[in-house]
């Protein structure tokens, strides 16, 4: 039995269990094509990256990938996760640069394993979160200039409380997205976080990340204008979830060097549809 592109998407989304699977189920049925087949598209130039051993293989492959959606712009969509994106291109103005940061953020994994400050690291955020949000905040039914600047903020703020969620995981692929500034001021090395060492500097060291993420969260909430909040709330369903799993983390003590903490699919469901009925986060 053949895939149609649609039901290629849609599995590849479900299959993720995200946080972001949550939010896309309250959507009307065009919005949540769209998200879903942009949400795919992520994916699969996350996991060339995220799978792929060899990394002259996952530069060929993110190649292909930028190939692919210039071809895709240009009307000749081949692989399915692009046919089914490509039909809601006009309807929310997405554009090809969104899609291209998306695989350039995902490159960077390659040439990079270190950030030598906040700045640099956000940088890499703006391609890899910060573009996302500006792209689901288009899909999700924007209105307002000003939330383009929450949808980036927003991103800012997922992709820290991923880095604090994924600590161990990201060491065992010889990754260290924590500022090396942030390292310096907490005197942890770098080899302990690769060695993944529990210590009170190292909690120290992520209590100051998990602060920075909660006042970004905090930021972006306040930059989204009251006009946008409805057609918004997808956004704020990602926010409750995703700050929740970091207080889960907090109240542990930061034991994500041998684990990844995670929220039950119900607990997840719970907040979103608390975010879309009582509008509370």
């Amino acid at each position: 039995m053949t895939t149609t592109p649609e039901q290629y998407v849609q599995q590849k989304a479900a299959a993720s269990g995200s946080s972001f699977y949550y939010a896309f189920l309250f959507l009307p049925a065009p919005r949540r094509a769209a998200i879903t087949a942009f949400y795919a598209f992520c994916r699969e130039v996350d996991d060339v990256v995220d799978e792929v051993s060899d990394p002259g293989v996952a530069r060929t492959k993110l190649a292909w990938w930028q190939a692919e959606v210039a071809k895709s712009f240009a009307g000749q969509p081949t692989h399915p996760v692009m046919q089914a994106l490509m039909p809601h291109v006009p309807a929310f103005g997405l554009e090809q640069r969104q899609l291209q940061a998306v695989i350039e953020g995902c490159r960077m994994d390659l040439e990079q394993t270190r950030y030598l400050d906040f700045a640099g690291l956000s940088r890499y955020c703006h391609l890899v979160a910060g573009v996302v949000g500006e792209t689901a905040a288009r899909i999700f039914g924007q209105t307002q200039p000003a939330t383009t600047g929450y949808a980036h903020t927003l991103g800012l703020a997922f992709q820290l409380t991923n880095i604090v969620r994924d600590v161990g995981e990201d060491a065992m692929r010889g990754r260290i997205y924590l500022p090396i500034e942030d390292l310096q001021r907490f005197d942890v090395k770098a080899h302990e976080i690769l060695n993944r060492q529990h210590s009170d500097r190292f909690v120290a060291l992520m209590r100051f990340q998990a602060e920075r993420a909660h006042g970004l969260y905090e930021q972006a909430l306040a930059q989204l204008p009251a006009a946008d909040f409805r057609a918004q709330k997808p956004g704020l369903m990602m926010a409750s979830i995703y700050r929740t799993l970091l207080r889960e983390i907090e109240r542990d003590d930061f034991q994500v060097l041998h684990q990844r903490v995670s929220l039950t699919p119900l607990r997840k469901l719970w907040l979103a549809w608390k975010v879309q009925a009582l509008g509370r986060l």
